[in-house]
């Protein structure tokens, strides 16, 4: 028995950087009043090349961010998930990828585990907004930081999640868009793969093949 074990935001669902059509829809602002695309346009993003230049933190970068969305429509948001959940509750399925759903298809189909380890699934999109997607009833755990208080990439978030599937920890392929997370992973003793939001497809493929699926690409 293995298992596929996936981050959610980022991985299973599209960063804010690519849903800014659905975010302006959602909050009632005019179609291309959201510019800054971070890993996606970083010569066009100053505060996102401070990150990368190790001036600015990704959480400063992201209240920088929320504040001044704040601004536009008159909102009092004080955390980022005020904005995300602002942003996201419509329609949640929409930010959920097709490569994730149909890599997710073909894991189950092959007979893996499927398990989702999060820092902040609930704390930023809010427990209904997991209660109405289709994509998580695939999943058979859940580890969600927001309940455990136990972030990655703490060895123990891992733990928790093998413990749960009754895997053992070289038998899980771990996929997320953050390298600190993918060290924790392998210090945990899975094999972790780094995925690439500019480019989700190769690196799906590249998870599948991990576990052992290399016939036919993510389409």
């Amino acid at each position: 028995m293995r298992a596929l074990v996936l981050d959610f935001g980022g991985v299973i669902a599209r960063t804010m950087f690519e849903t800014h059509p659905l975010t302006e829809a959602a909050l009632g602002l005019p179609a291309g009043t959201l510019t800054w695309r971070g890993p996606f346009d970083p010569q066009r993003d100053p505060l996102w090349q401070d990150v990368l230049a190790d001036r600015l933190s990704e959480s400063d970068y992201w209240w920088y961010r929320t504040q001044e969305v704040a601004q536009l429509v008159g909102a009092d948001w004080t955390e980022m998930s005020d904005f995300v959940r602002a942003a996201r509750g419509a329609a949640p399925d929409a930010v959920i990828r097709p490569e994730a759903v149909e890599a997710i298809a073909r894991a189950r189909a092959a007979g893996y585990r499927l398990a989702v380890v999060s820092n902040e699934l609930d704390l930023f999109y809010g427990a209904e907004f997991g209660e109405r997607l289709a994509v998580l009833e695939d999943f058979d755990v859940v580890v969600d930081a927001t309940h455990t208080g136990i972030l990655k990439p703490d060895p123990q978030a891992y733990e928790l999640c093998c413990a749960a599937l009754e895997i053992a920890p070289r038998d899980c392929v771990f996929v997320d868009d953050q390298p600190r997370n993918l060290r924790g992973a392998e210090a945990a003793g899975m094999a972790a793969i780094p995925f690439d939001v500019r480019d989700p497809r190769a690196s799906f493929d590249a998870a599948l093949r991990a576990l052992g699926l290399s016939e036919g690409a993510i389409a």
